[in-house]
């Protein structure tokens, strides 16, 4: 089975308890429609209402009751980011996609709008013209919008809105439906025995609030040189270093082609770049490429983690956060086969158990752990301190 089916149902598929409900709310009626259209014509979706503004939309939310929002940043009387906690207030459970055009200020609003509990966001394009043949955001949407839909169903305690007037009840699957790769229980593997010199971290949808929560107990505790490959576009990425520099106090930046390898240090893979690392005599260097995607993302966390267990050996220390699809399966299978230990984020802290799913279910992990007790695990293993 493929591991995409713990993210989204397939093309084509409805859903179980049938398609997954939509609001889209963007001041635009061009665009209003236009993603509605794109949305009904997937069997796995409906719109279940649209609203030019954060005002109409929280008015409207008891009533359409949906599951999923995709919510424009810039409106008029009310925008996203005033919306947003006005939006998880009235449904705690909903998912939010912020939508914004790709400017410094809009990527800088949408990583404050994921630390205040958006699940995903998704960058626009700038005109009506552009967006006409944005196949590329077109597809991007509808499976991130399937792959929450399908978290937000399957998560513990999950609601579903009744057929028949009423309050909405439990429909929280049994645990049996997490071994969905092998077929199997989760099996752990021993940790490596060998010190970790150098922690690698993947991650996607629901990755950033992720880095924030880890990185606010991290802090100066690790001294470990740290990488991240986190799935974003250019622009977005230089947001997210500066804002993990200021909660981790730490130094942390956008990885630059051949700079050294430095404990203590943060790096983050630029937006439409593959980042790794070489051996240059007794000094390890940061490699940046644009070789093809991997598992459909540049930058891709496959090619990161297969060039440090190149790299450091047994020395590595590989962590799966959440996200959508399985990229960091085939490089953690790697990391383990050279005699390193990969760690991965649990399903309930999860927004989407699809990456962490996949090296859990495969084998690969020693650990599997709610967010919170990442950075404790982290701490131990790098500085040696027994569990």
């Amino acid at each position: 089975m493929s591991a995409l089916k713990v993210d989204a149902v397939k093309s084509g598929e409805v859903p179980d308890d049938g398609p997954f409900r939509v609001m889209v709310v963007d001041d635009s009626a061009v665009i209003r429609g236009m993603i509605s259209r794109w949305i009904d014509a997937d069997p796995a979706l409906t719109v279940v209402g649209s609203a030019s503004n954060g005002q109409m939309a929280v008015q409207q939310l008891e009533r359409l009751d949906p599951e999923i929002v995709v919510l424009d940043i810039e409106m008029p009387e009310m925008d996203g980011i005033s919306a947003l906690p006005k939006i998880l207030s009235a449904l705690p459970d909903v998912k939010v996609i912020m939508a914004s055009t790709l400017t410094l200020r809009n990527a800088d609003i949408s990583m404050k709008a994921l630390a205040a509990g958006a699940a995903d966001y998704i960058p626009k394009p700038t005109s009506t013209r552009q967006m006409q043949g944005a196949n590329d955001f077109q597809r991007d949407l509808l499976a991130k919008l399937k792959a929450l839909g399908n978290a937000r169903r399957n998560h513990p305690g999950a609601r579903r809105r009744p057929s028949k007037p009423g309050r909405a009840v439990s429909i929280a699957k049994p645990r049996e439906r997490l071994a969905l790769y092998n077929k199997g229980p989760i099996v752990l593997r021993p940790r490596s025995k060998q010190p970790p010199r150098i922690l690698a971290i993947g991650s996607s949808t629901g990755g950033p609030q992720a880095l924030f929560r880890l990185f606010g107990f991290v802090r100066d505790r690790i001294r470990l040189p740290i990488l991240i490959t986190q799935h974003m576009p250019a622009t977005f990425t230089t947001i997210l270093a500066e804002h993990l520099r200021r909660i981790a106090g730490a130094p942390c930046r956008e990885a630059i082609d051949g700079e050294p390898v430095v404990g203590g240090t943060i790096y983050v893979a630029p937006g439409d770049w593959h980042m790794t690392v070489e051996a240059d005599g007794s000094q390890k260097v940061i490699r940046l490429n644009q070789n093809p995607s991997e598992n459909f993302c540049r930058p891709s966390v496959d090619p990161m983690l297969r060039s440090v267990a190149k790299a450091y050996g047994a020395h590595v220390l590989g962590l799966i956060l959440t996200g959508m699809g399985h990229d960091g399966l085939n490089g953690g299978r790697v990391v383990v086969d050279a005699g390193g230990t990969v760690l991965a984020q649990d399903e309930a802290t999860s927004v989407v158990w699809g990456m962490p799913g996949a090296v859990a279910t495969g084998g690969l992990c020693s650990a599997v752990l709610p967010i919170d007790e990442i950075g404790p695990t982290v701490e131990r293993m790098a500085t040696g301190v027994p569990s």
